[in-house]
C-alpha cells in the first residue's frame, strides 16, 4: 500500500529492483519520505516514468544526489513543477546537462535564482533556449560571470532584452566578442551606459555596426578610450 511504501527507509528503497521502481504508483512516489529518496540510484531514477517524475515534490527533487539529478531523463526533468525546478540546490544545477536545461520551461527559467544562473555550467548556458535566456531575471543577468557571458551564442545576445544587456556587469561587457556585438541590435546598444561602453575592447567597438553607432549618446561616445577610437 501506499502507507508501505512511504515508510520504506533510504536503504528499502535501494534495494527495489528498476522494474518494482517504475511499478510504484505516482501517489506511492508522492507519499515517499525525502530521507529514502535520496537513496535513489541512477538505474532507479532512469527506470523512472515521466508520470512518476512529476509527481515528485519540491523537496523529494532537493534530496536526490546530483548523480540522481543527472541521470533524470530529458523527458522526466520536463516533468519537474516550477516549484521542484526552482528549488535545486547550487549543486544540483552544476550536475544539469545540456540536454536537461533545453528542457526547461520559460516558467522555469523565469523562476531561477540568481545562485542557480551562476551555478550554470558554461555549456548549459549556451545551450538555454532563447525564450528562456529571455525570463531569466535582470539580476541573475547581472550576475553572470565572464566565462557565462562569453558562452553565449549570437542569438542569445540578440534576443536579450535591453534592460538585460543594459544589466551587465563591465567585466562581462569586456569580454564580448565582436560576433556578439555584430549581433547586438540598435536597441541593445543605445541602452548601454558609458561604463559598459568604456569596458567594451577595442575590436568588439570596431564590431559595433554603422547604424548601431547612431544610439550611442555624447556621454557614451565621451567614455571612449583612446585605445577604443
Amino acid at each position: 500500500s501506499t502507507a508501505d511504501i512511504a515508510a520504506l527507509r533510504s536503504s528499502q528503497l535501494a534495494g527495489l529492483t528498476t522494474d518494482q521502481v517504475g511499478a510504484l504508483s505516482t501517489n506511492q512516489i508522492a507519499a515517499l519520505t525525502t530521507a529514502a529518496v535520496s537513496g535513489l540510484t541512477t538505474n532507479q531514477i532512469v527506470a523512472l516514468t515521466t508520470g512518476q517524475a512529476s509527481a515528485l515534490s519540491a523537496a523529494q527533487v532537493l534530496a536526490l544526489t546530483t548523480n540522481a539529478i543527472a541521470a533524470l531523463e530529458t523527458a522526466d526533468f520536463a516533468a519537474l513543477s516550477t516549484a521542484a525546478v526552482s528549488s535545486l540546490s547550487v549543486n544540483q544545477v552544476k550536475a544539469l546537462t545540456t540536454g536537461q536545461v533545453v528542457a526547461l520551461t520559460t516558467n522555469e527559467a523565469a523562476a531561477l535564482s540568481t545562485a542557480q544562473v551562476a551555478a550554470l555550467s558554461t555549456n548549459a548556458i549556451a545551450a538555454l533556449e532563447t525564450a528562456d535566456l529571455s525570463a531569466i531575471k535582470t539580476a541573475a543577468i547581472a550576475a553572470l560571470t565572464t566565462a557565462q557571458v562569453a558562452a553565449l551564442t549570437t542569438g542569445q545576445v540578440n534576443s536579450l532584452a535591453t534592460a538585460s544587456v543594459a544589466a551587465l556587469s563591465t567585466a562581462g561587457i569586456a569580454v564580448l566578442g565582436t560576433d556578439q556585438v555584430v549581433a547586438l541590435t540598435s536597441s541593445q546598444i543605445a541602452s548601454l551606459s558609458a561604463a559598459q561602453v568604456a569596458a567594451l575592447s577595442s575590436k568588439a567597438i570596431g564590431a559595433i555596426e554603422t547604424a548601431d553607432l547612431a544610439g550611442l549618446s555624447t556621454a557614451d561616445i565621451a567614455a571612449l578610450r583612446t585605445a577604443q577610437l
